[in-house]
């Protein structure tokens, strides 16, 4: 007789039990949703250095100055970069944001010239038109993330403290931090309300030729305005965001122990359950045997059950988990970067397996206990 065979003798028991089986699995989902949740964050990180290390572009921002206000480079920089070998193309930006500081919901407009934006990006638009970004000064394309956590769509108005743009359109991007980013024209962030930066821009995206080393490329760059107005800190665009993010990354990558805590928290829930069970049913494992279960059987039939209910658990964790998180678009950010919680199959499959992982240790020693337990004793219990 397999394992296997005992799954719906199993779910009987389960089932017999109902109101301490549903308590463990939504402990259990709850301590897996976190799990994801933190685990989504990290793969939003690993996904935002990846994409960009690929992309092999560069980005030139003022030296020394950290919040996107205070960094001014003049603007007839970029002909000068784009002169450099190896230079494919130099896109001025220039980059407006509600919050420097870490937040969820950080608001980043990034102002590039019109007819460059569909050239660097590789944009979507689900609803709108580019005709009407580009015939509009005070136009704007929105990511879709935005848009869903502010409830806008495409013709409305969106206003950030005084500046205001009209939605010409909603776009989607595989780079899922692309989309909580909104995109306008770059005269109109110079020239907004209460600014006055025309001749200056915030950074530089610099796009390179295949094969060019970006390193030396950066040391260049930074060479040529050494001694200029305004000296430049250029880097390759995945280490100027990791730069940017800063003790985010830190609090990110110390967040992973929280989820440690999580996995602990299952294996704890599913094993005071699993020792339960088996304290509950002591003179029905010793019947087994009197009818001809072997001891290894009866093992089974309890580190089945631990798994059975940590399995329920995680799956019910991480569809929750993943459903909150396509549905909200979150992401986190700091200093015009942001980073969008990327819940990936990957993370999914991770949580399942750690909700296996966790039954399998928990059940082990319950299910020792009740196959060694032996037979004339426990038929004597009351």
């Amino acid at each position: 007789m397999t394992m296997f065979k005992f799954i719906p003798y199993t779910f009987k028991m389960l089932w017999r039990h109902f109101v301490r089986t549903i308590l463990t699995v939504t402990g259990s989902g709850v301590a897996l949703f976190v799990f994801c949740f933190i685990g989504s964050v990290q793969e939003g990180m690993n996904d935002l250095q990846r994409r960009q290390a690929s992309k092999g572009s560069l980005i030139a921002f003022q030296a020394n100055k950290f919040c996107p206000a205070t960094s001014h480079l003049p603007q007839d920089y970029d002909t000068k970069i784009a002169r450099l070998d190896g230079v494919r193309e130099v896109v001025p930006i220039q980059v407006f944001t509600n919050n420097c500081r870490a937040s969820l919901d950080v608001i980043v407009f990034y102002g590039l010239p019109p007819a460059k934006l569909r050239r660097v990006r590789d944009f979507e638009l689900l609803s709108g038109s580019w005709q009407e970004f580009e015939k509009h000064q005070d136009a704007a394309v929105v990511g879709r993330s935005v848009a869903r956590r502010r409830g806008i769509g495409a013709g409305d108005r969106f206003s950030i403290g005084e500046l205001t743009v009209t939605v010409a359109g909603i776009f989607k991007s595989d780079d899922p931090a692309e989309e909580n980013y909104i995109y306008s024209h770059l005269d109109f962030l110079q020239r907004g309300k209460g600014l006055n930066l025309v001749g200056s821009v915030t950074q530089f995206e610099i796009l390179l030729n295949p094969n060019v080393d970006s390193t030396e490329k950066c040391t260049e760059i930074d060479d040529m305005f050494l001694g200029g107005p305004v000296e430049t800190d250029t880097r390759p665009k995945g280490v100027f965001q990791a730069k940017s993010l800063g003790d985010l990354t830190q609090l990110i990558h110390m967040s992973r122990y929280l989820g440690y805590a999580c996995v602990g928290l299952v294996l704890a829930l599913v094993a005071t359950t699993s020792v339960m069970s088996v304290q509950d049913r002591i003179r029905e494992h010793a019947l087994l045997q009197t009818i001809g279960f072997s001891w290894p059987q009866v093992f089974y039939l309890v580190y089945i059950e631990s798994v059975i209910l940590s399995l329920m658990g995680g799956a019910l964790g991480v569809a929750a988990a993943v459903g909150a998180l396509k549905i909200s678009g979150l992401s986190v950010g700091a200093e015009a970067v942001t980073v969008a919680f990327h819940p990936s199959l990957r993370l999914a499959l991770t949580g399942i397996g750690v909700s296996f992982i966790a039954g399998s240790l928990a059940g082990i020693a319950p299910a020792w206990h009740a196959a060694r337990t032996e037979i004339v004793p426990a038929l004597r219990e009351v």
